[in-house]
């Protein structure tokens, strides 16, 4: 595992065809591409480090592609190594530019994490999409034998400005991919998920970005197993106190702005970008450990408005970047039959990019292309989420059991204590730090074995028998609990789960996996309003919607489907006091407290989880 500064989610990188692991240096990539590092001026006079690589082996006239980083574009064995995602894109034939973005690395000016969108009054306000179109115009007119072409791709960070670029786009700017763009990172992208508190990476990311100007101070948590660490700290209070976080801008952005205020909403892509206004082809993937909300949430923000039919969809079997380089034919344990990255770059971001960038065919590509990891093949559908996609309700029943039929009785409760001292961990132990150069398991854990919590008391499970028949998600899974707590707050996690048969012949180590193909976490004082915080009402039922956002996937026959509940997610998420105080990033130590929460199934209360189901 690579360092954080280096870890692939922070940018884009590129790879030479022609060039092996041993020949990857400084003069070999040279004698490939021309480098040249300018500073381009802004309308508000700094200036942004930009390198321009120049093909050598190409008289023609090629279109532009540039990518923009918070992560540092200095140097060949800097952020972007030896440009291993671009293979096919290099084939081709472009001309690709790199910029600091501003404030980071050798950029003037000031950082500012996600930067909402200018005030569009003032002539005078920047934002990344004014630097994107002032990029544009700088390097139109100054690279030579350009064809006036631009493209613009990222991943993660870098896939938000790629997105940003299309507020206000300037008329080069023919092609835009974000890829795993922070969509809105208090709704369900990096730093909360419906309301809970991303502990782990909320604090490592600032940590890492804001400790030091150009990433140059490291998270370095005092335990190997960081579920030790952070269970250390009695309040988040103290924990900020211990790492100096209280100095960091986007820390203080949490603690001030606990609930879904107008800050977070003016940051949120789908609220401002709302249709494409350039062809846009939109990546992410299913097991995104960072960002898999920001690709379905911006795509569906935008798609009502798109009448010129611009805007694309992509959504492989992936975690947070793994599309861009390597194979792609596995995460964790899970096989895919087919090499799912080398098939996207070829067949789709190569083909994509050369017809909006070089006028060549047109790659036809569906409204929405995405990888079943059920069936372990590409689907292909005109809308998303498909149009002849019913809903079904999986209900919760008595004794474990997990039907399409409603429950029929008038009383029913599954109950378990909940405890902040003993949190449930998200994965099997030790947690390594996120990005821990030592190596972490980071990058794989939404696809681990669930079996590692099945002993747990605060833990509930339901299942269905054996399937007589395939059954085939594809669009919306919505998880509708009705619960009581003995406290006054509570979160709750869904996780949906294909159970594989005992005996799988072909791969035995497999038998009874436990694959999680959904889940994420409602933080219950949000239950009624993402903006506002309320109590709970102890000892009374309650309805609470948990967004488990998309997927495509066939449950197979002869295998189950599980649904699981629980109330901590640990440190993913901090913990919740369970009583309720005004800001959890303040609570003291007394507030957190042990609480017995109960999820009811019931004819009147029937906790469900709603699927779209495609007909057989």
């Amino acid at each position: 595992m690579i360092s954080l500064r280096r870890a692939l989610f922070l940018t884009v990188a590129l790879a030479l065809p022609s060039i092996s692991r041993a020949q990857s240096s400084d003069a070999a990539l040279e004698s490939v591409f021309g480098r040249r590092e300018v500073m381009i001026p802004m309308r508000d006079g700094d200036s942004l480090f930009t390198v321009i690589l120049t093909p050598r082996n190409r008289t023609d006239s090629l279109p532009i592609i540039m990518s923009r980083t918070p992560y540092g574009t200095s140097g060949w064995g800097g952020t972007y190594g030896i440009l291993k995602g671009f293979q096919e894109l290099i084939a081709d034939g472009y001309t690709f530019v790199f910029q600091d973005i501003r404030g980071r690395f050798k950029s003037q000016g000031r950082f500012v994490m996600n930067h909402p969108p200018r005030d569009p009054h003032d002539p005078k306000a920047t934002d990344e999409s004014t630097d994107t179109y002032d990029s544009i115009d700088w390097l139109v007119k100054n690279v030579p034998r350009n064809n006036g072409r631009v493209g613009i791709l990222g991943i993660s960070y870098p896939g938000w400005t790629a997105a940003v670029a299309g507020v206000e786009p300037h008329p080069a700017l023919k092609a835009a991919s974000p890829q795993a763009p922070m969509g809105d990172t208090w709704m369900g992208d990096d730093f909360f998920h419906q309301g809970a508190f991303r502990l782990t990476y909320g604090l490592e990311y600032a940590w890492s970005m804001e400790a030091s100007s150009d990433m140059s101070i490291d998270p370095s948590p005092g335990r190997y197993d960081t579920y030790d660490w952070y269970l250390s700290y009695p309040t988040l209070s103290a924990l900020a106190a211990s790492v100096g976080a209280t100095h960091w801008p986007t820390w203080n952005l949490f603690v001030s702005h606990p609930a879904y205020d107008s800050i977070w909403q003016h940051r949120a892509l789908p609220h401002y970008l709302r249709q494409p206004r350039v062809p846009t082809l939109t990546v992410g993937g299913w097991w995104d450990q960072e960002d898999e909300y920001g690709p379905l949430a911006s795509y569906a923000a935008m798609e009502p408005r798109d009448s010129a039919g611009q805007s694309f969809l992509v959504m492989g079997p992936w975690n947070h970047g793994q599309w861009f380089q390597g194979a792609g034919d596995s995460l964790g344990s899970i096989h895919f039959g087919s090499a799912t990255g080398e098939e996207y770059r070829t067949r789709i971001q190569a083909r994509w990019f050369a017809h909006w960038l070089k006028g060549r065919a047109n790659p036809e590509l569906a409204e929405a292309t995405v990888y079943d990891a059920g069936a372990n093949q590409w689907l292909n559908f005109d809308t998303w989420p498909p149009r002849n996609a019913v809903h079904r309700m999986l209900y919760l029943g008595a004794d474990g059991r997990l039907s399409f039929d409603p429950p029929g009785a008038a009383v029913g409760a599954d109950a378990y204590r909940s405890d902040p001292a003993h949190p449930i961990p998200y994965r099997p132990r030790p947690v390594e730090w996120t990005y821990d150069p030592r190596g972490s398991r980071w990058n794989r854990w939404m696809t681990e074995d669930q079996r590692f919590v099945s002993d747990r008391a605060d833990v509930l499970s339901w299942q269905t028998e054996p399937l007589a028949e395939d059954v085939q998600v594809a669009g919306n899974i919505v998880a509708k609990l009705f619960a009581s707590t003995t406290g006054t707050d509570a979160d709750w996690v869904v996780k949906l789960i294909d159970v594989y048969p005992d005996s799988v012949p072909e791969r035995p180590s497999m038998g009874g996996y436990q694959l999680m193909i959904a889940g994420d976490i409602l933080r219950g004082r949000y239950r009624r309003s993402f903006s506002q915080a309320e109590p709970i009402p102890a000892n009374t039922v309650q309805a609470y919607t948990v967004d488990l956002h998309q997927q495509a996937y066939r449950f197979k026959r002869g295998h189950r489907i599980m649904v699981q509940v629980q109330s901590t997610w640990f440190p993913l998420y901090d913990r919740n006091p369970q009583t309720f105080v005004p800001n959890i990033f303040k609570a003291p130590a007394a507030s957190y407290r042990a609480q017995t929460h109960r999820i009811w199934r019931t004819k009147r209360y029937p906790s469900h989880v709603d699927v779209m189901v495609v007909p057989n």
